[in-house]
């Protein structure tokens, strides 16, 4: 029980108290992310993040972007994405919270501490480990018909204790969904991908794009992990819906140059580049090249790996299966399951820091009705929570309807369904045994040993003016 300004007591929903709050760690597009720990006596102390989602801008509900969310995650089990732990429904607002495990660190943070702190750049070890865990898990989501559309270096985590230090999960599920069969155009799902690491045929008005669009994001990634800061810095025209972003458009032909019929054949069909080549073409560059700005050899397999990444014709990029077999991967130092470990022998260990938590601030919307006004407990839902519940439920099932390959999955499988909610606590447990089977198709990296990360403090005022667009860290 907690007091506001008013003295005004608030009830903590039943739901809430088997957490401590710990703080905010960051807030996106679809809501507000906390850090918390675990109070139950199985796991006392366990951190976990969890994300509040928006309530719905029609207010009739969950939102369509929460129940994609849940739907997938539910369903992916996989060391390198991000582990759903519980889904909470507060009685006080119907607002919806999803658990997480916590991850301490983000490529963001990671690499802003080597920019801003340090002066030297990430080793090749710690490099080569990020990247070959973004693609053993982007593989997994390929595989299994799922796109993920917001891939950057703060929805990329990386844990920093326990069994499981210095590895990668890819989080964030937003705007990730299935694309096996959809019954309206991808383009139809509006803008996705933050400016910097979306793909020229999305910038160009694409109507069908595929999984291409997450490997040109893994490029850019890539290049950001080599260099310590963005590879295509654009600036983002919000004040129209139009794809069309010609200062990002700018920023890639500036260095991999102009796209040509002869390299990429199917860009005379898309509906920006018929409408705007004539200016497009019209700008002149003085090309230095991806190999000068990354620092690569022509000829090395890093370089052979990242242009492939960043090929423009989306059907000559590099899948990530392709990926995970590249020679770069097969060269010293090879890649480790513990990604924030010294390389070589006499390498100095990095102690990155955790992710910033903002201490001061507390949930929205935790005050619920009094004990007496709560819903009886039952072993249904009952009023406007069971109108969330079925919410929930009609739109996963509007989402099995629309992707045939999940919903053999849940049908196959009806533990990974939600069909089980409890009135009193107000949340689903994630089943165990539920969701598509990793798969064994890629070899496993070997796993390395090292100590927890301190905090270490420094400064470089050379950064200082990096911001970047739309920056979120929301798990």
């Amino acid at each position: 029980m907690v007091t506001d300004g008013s003295t005004k007591q608030r009830v903590r929903p039943e739901w809430l108290q088997q957490y401590e709050l710990v703080g905010k760690i960051g807030e996106g597009t679809y809501g507000l992310v906390y850090l918390a720990r675990s109070k139950h006596p199985s796991h006392r102390g366990m951190k976990i993040a969890i994300k509040k989602f928006k309530q719905s801008k029609e207010g009739d509900g969950v939102s369509p972007t929460a129940i994609r969310e849940i739907m997938l995650l539910r369903e992916c089990i996989h060391e390198n994405i991000v582990k759903l732990v519980n889904v909470h429904i507060n009685h006080g607002d119907m607002s919806l919270y999803l658990a997480f495990d916590y991850a301490e660190h983000d490529l963001y943070e990671i690499i802003r501490h080597h920019r801003e702190k340090l002066s030297f750049p990430i080793n090749q070890y710690t490099v080569k480990s990020l990247l070959w865990q973004i693609l053993n898990g982007l593989n997994y989501l390929h595989s299994n018909w799922i796109i993920h559309r917001d891939l950057k270096p703060s929805n990329i985590l990386v844990m920093g204790e326990g069994d499981e230090q210095g590895v990668v999960k890819i989080g964030d599920f937003g705007l990730a969904r299935i694309y096996q069969a959809p019954l309206k155009p991808l383009c139809d799902n509006g803008v996705v991908v933050t400016i910097w690491y979306r793909a020229p045929e999305l910038l160009l008005g694409v109507k069908h794009y595929t999984t291409a669009v997450d490997m040109w994001a893994v490029g850019c990634i890539f290049a950001e992990l080599l260099t310590l800061k963005p590879l295509f810095q654009g600036v983002e025209d919000k004040s129209t819906p139009n794809p069309f972003q010609l200062d990002q458009l700018d920023k890639i032909f500036k260095v991999l140059g102009h796209p040509t019929l002869e390299k990429w054949p199917t860009l005379a069909n898309l509906p920006h580049w018929q409408s705007n080549r004539l200016l497009i073409q019209s700008r002149k560059y003085d090309n230095s090249g991806l190999c000068s700005i990354v620092q690569l050899p022509p000829k090395s397999a890093a370089f052979d790996l990242l242009s492939r990444m960043l090929e423009y014709d989306p059907a000559k990029r590099i899948t990530a299966a392709q990926a995970l077999e590249h020679e770069y991967f097969r060269t010293d130092p090879v890649p480790g399951r513990n990604a924030l470990i010294p390389g070589q022998p006499g390498e100095k260990l990095v102690s990155y820091p955790a992710r910033p938590v903002d201490g001061f601030t507390d949930f929205d919307g935790v005050s619920a009705p009094a004990p007496s006004q709560l819903p009886p407990s039952s072993n249904s839902m009952s009023g406007s929570a069971g109108q969330v519940h079925q919410s929930i439920n009609m739109g996963m099932q509007q989402q099995r309807v629309q992707n045939p390959s999940m919903g053999a999955a849940l049908s196959a499988n009806p533990q990974g369904s939600m069909h089980a909610m409890n009135a009193s606590s107000m949340f689903v447990q994630r089943a165990n045994t539920g969701g598509i089977q990793q798969q064994q198709s890629q070899p496993q990296p070997q796993p390395q040993q090292g100590g927890r990360r301190k905090d270490q403090s420094g400064g470089n005022p050379n950064y200082q003016h990096y911001q970047p667009p739309n920056k979120s860290r929301r798990m």
